[in-house]
């Protein structure tokens, strides 16, 4: 098998390379993605693979059946970009001003494309079906995982086992990462809104400080952290936004901030996001001032199973070899693919992407972010043998 799946990712790679220029040359917004959604209809119908589009926006299901209908998997991968202007000097640089693909999600669609130009010619051979899912929305509130689950994405037909892989600079061409638990935090945004009566900077006595107590805000804030959850428990709480929008001499009468909590457990979750409600509203009452919130539910926790990601990391092992396997790296930035793992036994890996190439590569989310395009043919063998095993695990 693991043979089979390397020759016919050696034939398609050209076909895969030529989808992730294209798809990183037209770059699209979260919940913008009309024409990448087209883009991938377009493929799969030429293919004559089925699919169901427009699930939760620009989502798109497709589906791959083999000798039988059960057992199901199903592979995801994100279509989205960011508000970023690209600065790569590159042939297939986006042509869309101020968008730019700086997390690889044009990498994560080109690898399943090539999945399922794999899997579709082996649909023969295993007995199961495949379904792909191409998600829109991972990078904005409220996510698109979340509205795809919404809109009964799974409702038909429900997998067993799902799989996301998400590409990484620190890793190398050819290795993975992946681990079983908790690898990602949740994610939360809230929004304060502080109010008083403001006035001339010079006479405080006979105003409220909206900005005082802004500040006390942030820093009572950062007890929750400290003081108030487990110490073993990783929670993070950062204000990324504060606007006053006075003067030098003038004290406004209202002040804005906006930040994010992370957690990486739900009863942790639920404390920290209580309490935020509760120090603000009491620290602003003690300068005589409100505090309104909005604590907005974002993206749980990626949990994955450890039954999933055992079988998940034999079959890599075998496919890559042991040295090339490594333990994922436990992060508190976020992933909707939360959503899925919540509801299916799931695991969430790292494709490496870094390379040996004459380009300044940066970071993800970073406007001169590139992979190494050798990294798309292990995309696709790992996709493909994962489905494969998990199908047919003898």
């Amino acid at each position: 098998m693991k043979t089979v799946v390397r020759e016919l990712s050696a034939q398609v790679e050209k076909v895969v390379k030529a989808i992730y220029y294209h798809l990183h040359q037209h770059p699209e917004l979260s919940f913008q993605e009309k024409e990448t959604a087209a883009f991938i209809s377009d493929f799969l119908a030429e293919e004559g693979i089925s699919f169901r589009d427009r699930i939760g926006g620009y989502g798109i299901l497709a589906r791959i059946e083999g000798q039988r209908s059960r057992p199901v998997i199903a592979l995801r991968a994100d279509m989205d970009a960011l508000p970023i202007t690209e600065l790569n000097d590159v042939p297939f640089r986006s042509v869309n001003e101020g968008v730019m693909h700086a997390c690889g999600h044009d990498a994560h669609v080109a690898c399943l494309l090539g999945t399922a130009l794999l899997l579709n010619r082996l649909r023969n051979s295993f007995s199961g079906t495949v379904l792909l899912v191409f998600q829109p929305g991972e990078e904005k509130h409220p996510g698109g995982a979340r509205l795809m689950l919404e809109d009964g994405i799974f409702e038909n037909i429900k997998p067993e086992w799902m799989i996301g892989q998400h590409v990484n600079t620190d890793i190398p061409c050819g290795h993975v990462a992946l681990g079983s638990g908790c690898i990602m935090a949740s994610a939360d945004e809230f929004y304060l809104t502080v109010k008083g009566r403001g006035g001339h900077g010079a006479l405080p006595n006979r105003l409220n400080d909206t900005v005082l107590a802004a500040s006390q805000i942030v820093v009572a804030l950062q007890q929750i952290v400290s003081r108030r959850t487990d110490p073993f428990l990783p929670t993070v709480l950062t204000i990324g936004r504060f606007i006053a929008d006075g003067a030098t001499n003038i004290i406004p009468n209202e002040v804005s901030l906006s930040g994010t909590l992370r957690c990486m457990n739900e009863s942790e979750r639920a404390e920290a996001k209580r309490l935020i409600r509760s120090v603000c509203e009491h620290t602003a009452e003690s300068f005589g001032c409100t505090c309104q919130v909005d604590v907005k539910d974002g993206y749980p926790a990626v949990m994955n199973d450890p039954v999933v990601t055992g079988k998940a990391q034999s079959y890599l092992s075998e496919l890559l070899g042991n040295e090339a396997v490594h333990p994922i790296e436990r992060r508190m930035t976020a992933e909707d693919f939360g959503f899925f793992s919540a509801e299916i036994p799931a695991t969430f890996f790292r494709l490496g992407v870094s390379g040996q190439t004459d380009r300044l590569s940066g970071e993800q989310h970073t406007p001169t972010f590139l992979i190494d395009e050798n990294a798309l043919r292990t995309g696709v063998e790992t996709m493909t043998y994962l489905a494969l095993r998990f199908l047919q695990p003898d």
